[in-house]
């Protein structure tokens, strides 16, 4: 893909998301998220393999589907109450099928199947772009709905995909997939924060995002691709060795890292409203998530002595550091002490 041609891209890219999250009307919207899904296409295909042309195919099929019921039920709730904008309250049912809609969208549960597949089939720089830029537009969406969006339903598909997303990960072996994976978990944290107060959940959003871009930033580096690539990561450089185990603890919300803030606010948040029930369900849906992080900083930093290797000797080579890693290594893990300046 010659450099112009990706300009373009990002550039519309970039260009359909602000045009989403600027808007407040629910056709401009959806304009904007069909768009984006036109944008991000060829970026998932460009590899040329055809794992990436199928990756390509399932997420047109879902995103059309989706943006389909968000301009159907924006549609019916313009014809019953006369309006377009996006944070006047419809009927409970429209409602209802748009946060179905955005929730396909972003690949929570149940409709999460789509996501891990998507992921495997798609570049580390892809993957990176659908885990983080992708998910704003629709996020968006629901925090224009808040006031009106059903309580239960979030609390419910926010729980279920906190679950799914731990229990999936426990069983897969390529990366993509786990950070998929972590990626329909933190979803369900982020939904159910918003559900109770909406701060936390942009707070959530931006902790997120900075450990998922160091993660894949340090993957991609690497070329890791499986927990076996995992394993060669302290031959080719010790310090980025240290580097993703921390940020894998931070991911898994592991104190004293960044990411047990939102963790920790969140839990506190659901205590002081009575809902122990769901803080209890929230606080061990964490745990098999955590597991599998540990799987990997173990894979990581103690499997092998840091002299020998395994694999081929292409491992040895000292690849490029990206420039962002460093900084967004940092905020991923040493954040936790400003938390009473970040909320």
């Amino acid at each position: 893909m010659s450099p112009l041609i990706w300009a373009l891209l990002i550039t519309g890219l970039s260009t359909s998301t602000i045009i989403t999250m600027s808007s407040y009307h629910w056709l401009l919207a959806w304009v904007g998220l069909e768009l984006n899904t036109l944008n991000i296409l060829p970026l998932i295909m460009k590899s040329t393999h055809p794992r990436a042309t199928e990756a390509a195919t399932k997420y047109f099929l879902i995103q059309a589907m989706a943006a389909a019921l968000i301009l159907f039920s924006s549609t019916l709730a313009a014809w019953t109450t006369g309006q377009w904008h996006i944070s006047h309250t419809p009927a409970p049912t429209v409602t209802a099928t748009l946060t179905l809609a955005i929730m396909m969208k972003l690949g929570l549960a149940p409709t999460h199947a789509w996501y891990p597949e998507v992921l495997q089939g798609s570049t580390m720089t892809t993957a990176l772009l659908m885990a983080t830029w992708q998910k704003l537009a629709p996020l968006t969406l629901l925090y224009m709905m808040d006031p009106h969006l059903p309580p239960t339903i979030m609390l419910l598909l926010g729980a279920s995909s906190a679950l799914i997303g731990g229990w999936g990960g426990l069983i897969q072996t390529q990366t993509r997939k786990i950070m998929a994976f972590s990626s329909i978990a933190h979803m369900g944290w982020l939904v159910i924060a918003l559900n109770i107060n909406p701060a936390l959940a942009t707070l959530a959003l931006a902790i997120y995002t900075i450990a998922t871009t160091a993660m894949f930033t340090s993957l991609n580096t690497t070329t890791t691709k499986t927990l076996t690539d995992v394993g060669t990561m302290w031959t080719q450089s010790p310090l980025l060795a240290t580097l993703t185990a921390l940020t894998l603890m931070s991911l898994g919300g592991l104190p004293p890292m960044t990411g047990f803030t939102p963790k920790w606010l969140i839990l506190s948040e659901l205590c002081s409203m009575k809902l122990i029930l769901l803080s209890t369900v929230m606080a061990l849906a964490s745990l098999p998530s955590l597991y599998f992080y540990i799987r990997m900083s173990y894979f990581t930093m103690l499997t092998a002595p840091p002299t020998t290797t395994a694999t081929e000797y292409k491992w040895r080579f000292t690849a490029p550091l990206n420039p962002s890693l460093p900084l967004t290594a940092t905020l991923a893990t040493l954040l936790l002490p400003m938390t009473p300046l970040l909320i």
